[in-house]
Order: C-alpha cells, then structure tokens, then sequence
C-alpha cells in the first residue's frame, strides 16, 4: 500500500477521499478537525483544538510555510505529495508531487491576467485590472472611470479574503503589491477541469456562494461553498453561456498548460463571461463534485497528473456545500450529526467570523437537496453557545 501526503488549510476532504482508494494518507494541515483523523495514518495540525480554549483567527495564525514545515519529517515516509488550498508547490520536492509544480504566474494575480489578456482575451471578457502601489494612485485610476466601481485585493491569495471595495477606503492604507480590479455584478460562477496537459475536459460547473451574511461571512467576497452543477438561468441568452462557460475554462486552463483538477472562478453578467480567477490546484467544489458525479475525484486527479483522463459521467444529483461562520464568539457543541463535516473539537471556542464547520448535501431533487443544506446549517447554530471574551 502506497503512503500519500497531503497538505493544505484543510485536507479533509482529499486525505478521505484517498483513504476510500486505498492509500495510507499522511497530512499536514490548519484546522486538525476531528473527522480528519478517521482518515489519516499520520497527521500534523498548526491548530491545537482544546476545551474552552480560543481557536484564534486563522488569517493572524494560519502560515503556509508552517504546514510545510511541520510535514517535514513525514516526506520521507511517502510516495506522493498533493497540495491543496494555502499552500504553494515551490517549496515541495517536485519528484514526489502530483499536480502542478510552477504555479508562480497563476498565484500572482496581475500575472495571470496579463496572461490571459494576451492569450484567449477575445473568447471571454477579463474585468479591467491594474497593479497599484500606493493608495493615491488606486484612486487616481477610479476616478478616471468614474462609470465602473473597483475593489482592492491582495496580490497572492484564496477565499476571497482581503478583499475591499475603494469606496470609503481610508487614504492611510497601505497598498503596496495590490490589485485593482473593476467590480463586475453578476452570477458567481465556477468550472472544474481536469487536465492531461494534452487533453482537457470540464467535469462541473458550480454557483459559488460568496459574502453570505446568513452563513456568517464577514468578508463581502468571502466564498461559503458551491451548488453543483451550476443551474441554467431562464434566459436563452444565459443558457448559451451556461453552455459556454465549460468550454472557455477547459481551453484557459490547457492554454496554462496546468494538469490535474483545476479550477476557474468566473461571473456571468448580461450573457457575458467574466473570468476572474484561476485555482491551480484542487479546489473547494471537491466533495461537491464527488458526491454529484458519484466519482473519486482523488483518483480522477492522481490519473490525469499521470496523462490519463478519467471517464465522468453527468452529474447524478444536486450536491450543496456551505461553510458556516461564527456570528458571535461561542462554544462549540457536538457538532457530531450528519451531513456535517469540518468538525472542530466538543467545547473548544470559536471567534466571530471565524469557520466552524461545513454542512454538504445531495440529492436528486434541487429543493430537497438546498432545504437539508439549510436545515443542518440551523442545526450547527442551535449547537453553539455565545459566550464573552
């Protein structure tokens, strides 16, 4: 039996996936989240979950270079490597990895559009886009397109975290390495593609859910979870679109020449397609996809990293992903039930703002699939008790 080691923000759902596959999984991660453990044979956590004690905030505490390091000693255990989310493959020995191991100019988000403006930039519309140092110059740009809104957003990062609108932005910020994008009100969507770097195929498109308040996300753009496969609007116009959307990002992500599962995030405005982002590696819509298409998509990765295309049926059911945020500090119950995952530690607190856990459904019917969504999401609050710093 092979030892595969994965390390991420949070590897749970990929380090059972592999399990399910035959693998002895290793894992290095943020969260240490008690349904991980069932999965692992070994694991290191930055996080350490106690009673009563504050889990912090992961945006002060969470450094990739720490989940690297503490996987240290386990790289000489294992066969393979995979990353997901929150870590970067340059500091990864590349003879073990299975995935992309230059992904420099994709992360850096000025690059990538540069890229793409130059490469498939008349398939698809990009939002305009500028490398800003300093905040008088941000708003030099904004108030020469006085028609357009912008916001901020870090050069390098994932979840949506970080970013703000110009608007009311105070004029001391330091924005040095930021870019400016202009705002584009649409449809959050997503495809996920799988690559051979001779072959590309879209496997599922998703409605991403972005800045929820009602899931107690605090950032505007803030992604909360994914609805797989993404529903066709009652519009011939976006139908068409709908249509499209898997295509455009099956031909961006082969023009990357990336391999493996990888992600575009786009909006759909008036018909048109906005691409926005791309995610190089595994993405948030994983255990979406697995339990909508009825696949491994751990063993569909590991396949097409080694130049073969798994066959992908159509998706089978809706699947329904939602990450549940803390709207006031509190103590976490037994968040033991069903279709949650993500699980943090019986009494351990968790700040406002902060994750908690993720609730996933699936079923064949839509309402019946978002309703048990939202109903184990009431479930994980009436679980938790506010309790003052």
């Amino acid at each position: 039996m092979e030892n595969i080691l994965v390390l991420g923000a949070n590897t749970r759902p990929i380090a059972c996936s592999l399990k399910n596959i035959g693998y002895n999984v290793y894992s290095s991660d943020y969260f240490g989240c008690t349904d991980l453990k069932k999965c692992v044979t070994n694991f290191k956590s930055v996080l350490s979950q106690k009673p009563y004690s504050s889990c912090g905030n992961f945006f002060k505490k969470f450094n990739s270079e720490t989940i690297v390091n503490n996987a240290s000693e386990m790289m000489d255990d294992v066969d393979y490597i995979i990353y997901n989310s929150g870590i970067s493959p340059s500091k990864l020995p590349k003879r073990k990895l299975i995935g992309n191991s230059d992904i420099s100019n994709i992360e850096n988000k000025y690059e990538l559009y540069k890229r793409l403006e130059k490469g498939l930039g008349d398939v698809f519309k990009l939002p305009e886009t500028y490398l800003v140092n300093n905040i008088d110059d941000a708003l030099e740009i904004a108030d020469a397109n006085k028609s357009k809104k912008f916001l901020l957003k870090p050069l390098e990062g994932s979840g949506g975290v970080g970013i703000k609108n110009i608007d009311g932005i105070d004029p001391d910020t330091d924005i040095r390495g930021t870019v400016l994008q202009e705002i584009v009100d649409g449809l959050d969507v997503s495809a996920s593609v799988l690559s051979s770097g001779d072959e590309t195929i879209t496997i599922h498109t998703s409605e991403q859910l972005i800045g929820n308040k009602w899931l107690g996300q605090r950032e505007n753009y803030g992604y909360c979870g994914n609805i797989v496969p993404y529903i066709q609007q009652i519009s011939p116009r976006n139908q068409l679109h709908n249509l499209n959307i898997g295509e455009i990002a099956a031909n961006i992500i082969y023009d990357l020449k990336l391999i493996g599962s990888n992600g575009v995030d786009m909006i759909i405005k008036d018909g048109e397609v906005y691409v926005i982002e791309v995610n190089p590696r595994l993405q948030g819509t994983f255990e979406a996809a697995e339990a909508a298409l009825d696949i491994n998509l751990g063993q569909a990765h590991i396949m097409a990293c080694h130049g073969e295309l798994m066959e992908i049926p159509k998706p089978k059911k809706f699947a329904v992903k939602m990450i549940i945020f803390a709207k006031k500090r509190s103590i976490v119950g037994n968040l033991d039930m069903r279709y949650v995952n993500d699980i943090p530690a019986q009494n351990v607190i968790i700040e406002e703002g902060e994750p908690i856990a993720t609730v996933l459904t699936s079923n064949k019917l839509f309402k019946e699939t978002l309703d048990s969504a939202k109903k184990s999401v009431n479930n994980v609050y009436r679980n938790l008790t506010p309790t003052n710093p």
